[in-house]
């Protein structure tokens, strides 16, 4: 009977030395990005790679689907952990409003602000100002003269904003239809051929260095980038978006331009814990050189932006927090 003890003792000592060895298994990771090919999907794969570079305890998967408007919903479901977002989409998801009425994301936070701008702009035939006398959008908007409009479909972050500015000018579908104008909703594939053919007067899009539509529709010829006006300025940052100049990007600019600024960042959900999300903002914040040369729209990120309440829109993550605390960037 002793000699039985002292094996199943001997048994069970060795059973415990093994599992004490064995690795422990790293944490499973969802990343909303957007499809494979753009440019959030580059970005999120770059974060991938230094995660799992960094930190043996942490495994990211990428979901190559979403974007801008879906992605605070895909983690407020629970279907990714962390994402990429825009600023001003984040704050509609987390306060129900625009996109998001009725349906609010009260449980996404952010890690990382002022990744990266991104802007709305206007842009306008050439021929359609000259016939009119027009020198501004504010001309163009005050005007009771016929406008054909063009934007994106439902369901991205333009649309809301481009009637939010209509609305301050007492503008909306209906009253552009009665004064001789229209409002086209495509797909940008369409857009340069709308412009071409002289059916498109005015159009606002996301304006990205490199942009493959907006630099098809400016190497056409007969178009002009409009500087946003003081009141559509005005109507942006209410809505969250921040007053900014983009560079002399694409052949029709004669120098920058003024425009919205919907803001990039890294969200996560409030349920991560706070471990997790200091871990994954300090290996951002301290690989943001070989990470912006991975995804370059990240040049434009400044270290003293991160944790600034504009730059995030939403609540930081606690995990976060502690980590700027640690910098110096919060007290």
């Amino acid at each position: 009977m002793k000699i039985i003890n002292k094996f199943s003792l001997l048994a069970s000592a060795l059973i415990f030395t093994s599992v004490l060895s064995l690795p422990t298994q790293a944490e499973e990771l969802k990343l909303g990005a957007m499809p494979v090919g753009s440019g959030w999907y580059v970005g999120a794969a770059a974060i991938q790679r230094m995660v799992q570079e960094k930190d043996s305890k942490l495994n990211i998967e990428i979901i190559a689907r979403g974007g801008g408007v879906a992605n605070p919903m895909v983690v407020e479901s629970g279907k990714a952990d962390i994402a990429l977002s825009n600023v001003a989409t984040s704050r509609w998801a987390s306060e129900g409003m625009l996109l998001y009425q009725g349906n609010s994301a009260t449980h996404i936070r952010s890690l990382v602000g002022g990744l990266n701008p991104v802007y709305i702009g206007a842009i306008v035939r050439k021929e359609y100002m000259q016939e009119n006398g027009f020198k501004s959008l504010d001309d163009i908007l005050k005007s009771d003269r016929p406008v054909n409009i063009m934007m994106k479909p439902a369901g991205s972050n333009i649309p809301p904003v481009v009637e939010a500015i209509l609305a301050a000018y007492g503008l909306d579908r209906d009253k552009i239809k009665s004064q001789g104008g229209s409002i086209l909703q495509v797909d940008s594939s369409q857009m340069s051929g709308l412009i071409r053919d002289k059916r498109v007067d005015l159009f606002f899009d996301t304006i990205l260095q490199g942009h493959p539509s907006i630099t098809e529709i400016s190497l056409t010829g007969g178009i002009e980038f409009l500087d946003m006006s003081e009141r559509a300025l005005d109507v942006m940052a209410s809505l969250g978006l921040q007053k900014g100049s983009y560079g002399k990007w694409f052949d029709a600019q004669t120098d920058s331009n003024i425009g919205g600024d919907f803001g990039t960042h890294l969200i996560a959900s409030s349920k991560m814990s706070d471990d997790t999300a200091y871990s994954i903002t300090k290996i951002v914040i301290e690989n943001m050189d070989q990470l912006s040369n991975d995804f370059k729209a990240w040049k434009a990120f400044k270290l003293e932006d991160a944790a600034k309440p504009e730059k995030n829109g939403i609540r930081l993550h606690p995990g976060a927090i502690r980590y700027y605390k640690e910098i110096g960037l919060l007290k």
